[in-house]
């Protein structure tokens, strides 16, 4: 069972996560994060969060187009906090199919993984334990991450993770028809660039060489008129 004590920097957080979340959604509408849909398109996603489209990396042009764009919530008011420190939009041809949220280590300390369950259970019903193994990939530093909770129906999902570094608590969302073609056309995006990679070292040397060869050229044609010996 997920620990019930809540300490006490987890009040304003529910009182934040009630103001923003239960207060605009539906309950347990899994297809939005606050204000956002999974499915949508990256132009409303952009406006949405206050962002040019230029703002969009992209992240694989092979086999489909994959990107990602930044935001960073604000707080609402001078006396309000925003526990969400960064949120990564993921696109797949341009349709939201993955949302990151990374909580700030310091708006979030000392509440437990009970605190965030029960304020993520609030918006999205009752949580689940993720079927074994509830391990996921190694995080940014290479320390382990575990899912700690789940919220799910048919074609969408929220994953709780809690990776062992701070500690720190993400909370990802999916769009399950998107979420198996996005990681199948990463992999085989990796495996291009692999593929392709001694080409274009072999072409950037040599355009490093030919630039190097034009400036010599180019120096020779300044300095021999002047070259008295």
């Amino acid at each position: 069972m997920f620990p019930k004590t809540l300490s006490r920097p987890a009040l304003p957080f529910f009182l934040l996560a009630g103001a923003l979340l239960a207060g605009a959604l539906p309950a347990a509408d899994l297809s939005r994060y606050r204000k956002f849909e999974l499915g949508a398109d990256l132009s409303a996603v952009a406006k949405q969060a206050g962002a040019d489209l230029s703002e969009a990396k992209v992240i694989h042009r092979r086999p489909v187009l994959i990107q990602e764009m930044d935001w960073r919530p604000q707080p609402l008011g001078s006396s309000q906090t925003e526990p969400a420190k960064a949120v990564v939009f993921s696109f797949y041809e341009g349709r939201l199919f993955r949302i990151a949220v990374e909580y700030d280590r310091y708006e979030t300390e000392g509440l437990t993984a009970g605190d965030f369950v029960d304020a993520i259970s609030a918006v999205y019903g009752p949580a689940t334990r993720p079927v074994s193994p509830a391990n996921v990939a190694p995080g940014n530093y290479g320390d382990p991450e575990e899912i700690l909770a789940q919220w799910q129906d048919s074609q969408y999902r929220f994953d709780l993770i809690r990776s062992s570094y701070g500690p720190a608590f993400r909370l990802v969302g999916v769009m399950k028809s998107l979420e198996a073609p996005a990681q199948a056309a990463s992999v085989e995006a990796r495996r291009l660039d692999d593929q392709e990679a001694p080409q274009r070292d072999a072409a950037r040397t040599a355009n490093e060489e030919e630039a190097a060869r034009a400036r010599l050229e180019k120096a020779r044609l300044a300095n021999k008129p002047k070259f008295r010996p």
